[in-house]
């Protein structure tokens, strides 16, 4: 990573609406120039959110958590302990200010820290996210995309599941697929801490960013 990026890591749950408006501040600012850049990693209390693309017909299924409106693209998605979450914000006007190479890029930072912590995770052609093959064999999501780019300045980010609740996801149709599962490190027999996930995320932070500046 790079001095002049902030790296943050978020030592206890913190509420979404809390999360949301600290990003939403800290986008602000670097859109400014008055605010480092910023990847900020944590875990949310158990909490859906709706994307720009969210319908209740039919995907919210039993709201037993609070939900959550929110700015990014994308669905339903559920958030929970056992799942990391990186915001990152980031300003493409140094950048590459291209969207498609900048959801790719994301997708393949995640896909290389779960490498590294040896799940082999990969694209699915026409669904947005992370996919793994499950223990039954089974295409599944193990991590979810979700941006936002205001004025050419990145918000939002993923969340992979290490080891969540799977039967929370239950409440609603996961970013709007409902024929494929949702699975976990853990659920695929492969344990993998938070601590072990972040130091996956920075060891391939900068070829990541190298994609963003080609």
């Amino acid at each position: 990573m790079t001095s002049d990026i902030e790296w943050r890591v978020e030592p206890g749950r913190i509420d979404y609406a809390e999360a949301l408006a600290a990003m939403e501040a800290r986008a602000a600012a670097v859109t400014r120039r008055e605010a480092r850049e910023l990847v900020w990693l944590l875990e949310h209390p158990p909490v859906y959110t709706a994307g720009t693309s969210a319908t209740d017909a039919g995907e919210l299924l039993d709201p037993r958590f609070p939900v959550h409106k929110t700015g990014r693209g994308g669905r339903y998605t559920y958030h929970g302990p056992g799942q990391r979450i990186g915001y990152v914000v980031l300003d493409l006007r140094e950048r590459r200010r291209d969207v498609r190479c900048y959801v790719h890029a994301l997708e393949g930072w995640v896909i290389a820290a779960l490498a590294e912590c040896g799940i082999a995770a990969f694209r699915a052609p026409g669904r947005i996210g992370i996919w793994t093959i499950d223990q039954t064999g089974r295409e599944a999501k193990i991590g979810a995309i979700g941006v936002r780019i205001r004025q050419w300045v990145t918000l939002h980010g993923f969340a992979v599941n290490l080891s969540p609740d799977l039967g929370h996801f239950s409440g609603i149709v996961p970013c709007g697929i409902a024929e494929f599962p949702v699975t976990s490190a853990a659920a695929l027999g492969k344990p993998v801490t938070i601590a072990q996930f972040d130091s996956a995320l920075a060891a391939t932070f900068p070829p990541f960013l190298a994609a963003l500046s080609a």
